[in-house]
């Protein structure tokens, strides 16, 4: 084959459509389904994996609740990695083989918002809403039924077809679960200290939520040099984790009898934080994260997602010069930054583990939603074969 040819055929299996299990949302709220579906070959620009390790995510069961539309039946899922199982046309940057992990943010590197730097939402793939490919179809379907995806993937699936535009190859010595974790929720908080908020050296911080997200922000608050690491949640069993990523100190709520912001502002001379990460998506508590932060230059970075898509905020606070920003994916620009944090880990300068608290076997996703919300539990891992 000459240069020109080049990404103009597809390889033989992308030609068969496989029929695999995948766990099915039918309607609202209803239990995850485990059912045989059939995943068409991968169309001009895409590529088919084979999932071997997914990961679950708060979204995902937003998503389940019909957030922020109600898209059923559907196949959830968008935290996971798998190996490039077969290529369609026009694909030259993958190969059958390869280790790749889904990412809902695209990155052109051509656009002015990924030439600026300056921020992830590419204005040639921007994250899909829709339930569809970029090409307003499916490549999904069961018992006649149209499946919609989560995002530009659905990886509680055992096969899923993904647009390039939205795939990074990845090192193979990453161990599966990390490569899942960091899909997702553990680079978001990652990349809002890193990428958003930018952190320097001796920054104080306060994290709202020490979920997958939060213990991401500490992690990446600590590599940059914040000094102050103060986290806030409700459950006391958090407090050892957050140690671990490198938290300093820790509030309960429940503990106090005042605001948490006039606590944290107790503990800061009186004056309040630099940075706030709000990361519970519980609208009440973003006005506690604004109020935490020093008047006139205080941040507060907006990563957790509720079931509320308009939330009050307190104009005061705004008016004393604080800022409140809102970032997806951490800022992370997935084919500049995600090798970094790659990097980090195959290096193991990033320690996951700690993140992994329960795992289970695919066939056993009925249960999923359920471990989730378990007081002990932080991250599932899904071993999908």
């Amino acid at each position: 084959m000459n240069s020109g040819e080049k990404g103009l055929t597809m390889s033989k299996n992308a030609l068969q459509v496989i029929t695999c299990k995948a766990a099915v949302c039918w309607g609202h709220e209803e239990p995850l389904v485990m059912e045989d579906i059939q995943v068409d070959p991968p169309n001009f620009g895409e590529i088919r994996m084979k999932m071997l390790c997914s990961s679950l995510c708060h979204t995902d069961i937003l998503c389940q609740k019909s957030y922020p539309t109600p898209l059923f039946p559907r196949v959830l899922g968008h935290e996971g990695v798998g190996v490039v199982e077969s290529v369609g046309k026009g694909v030259t940057d993958f190969k059958e083989g390869d280790m790749v992990i889904p990412t809902y943010v695209g990155e052109c590197k051509e656009c002015g918002n990924c030439k600026s730097r300056k921020t992830n939402i590419c204005e040639k793939h921007p994250i899909t809403m829709d339930g569809l490919m970029p090409d307003g179809t499916s490549r999904m379907s069961c018992k006649g039924h149209r499946l919609y995806h989560l995002f530009t993937c659905s990886t509680f699936s055992q096969y899923t077809v993904i647009n390039t535009n939205y795939a990074v190859k990845i090192d193979p010595s990453l161990p599966l679960p990390h490569a899942s974790l960091i899909s997702c929720g553990y680079s978001t908080g990652y990349g809002a200290a890193w990428k958003v908020a930018e952190l320097g050296k001796g920054s104080t911080v306060a994290v709202f939520g020490l979920g997958g997200v939060g213990l991401g922000v500490v992690n990446g608050a600590k590599a940059m040099g914040a000094t102050k690491i103060i986290c806030v949640d409700l459950n006391g069993k958090k407090k050892e984790k957050g140690k671990i990523f490198g938290m300093t100190e820790f509030v309960n709520p429940q503990e106090y009898d005042k605001p948490v912001s006039e606590v944290i502002k107790e503990m800061t001379g009186g004056k309040g934080v630099d940075y706030t990460f709000e990361c519970t998506g519980v609208p009440a508590v973003l006005n506690e994260a604004l109020e935490s932060t020093k008047k006139g230059l205080g941040v507060t970075i907006l990563i957790g997602a509720g079931n509320q898509i308009i939330a009050p905020v307190n104009l005061l606070s705004l008016f004393s010069g604080l800022t409140l920003k809102g970032c997806l994916f951490g800022g992370i620009q997935p084919r500049s930054d995600l090798p970094v944090i790659i990097g980090k880990c195959v290096n193991k300068e990033l320690q996951l583990d700690a993140l992994v608290t329960h795992e289970i076997k695919f066939e056993e996703m009925g249960r999923a939603f359920e471990i989730l919300k378990q007081p002990d539990c932080l991250k599932l891992i899904i071993h999908m074969t």
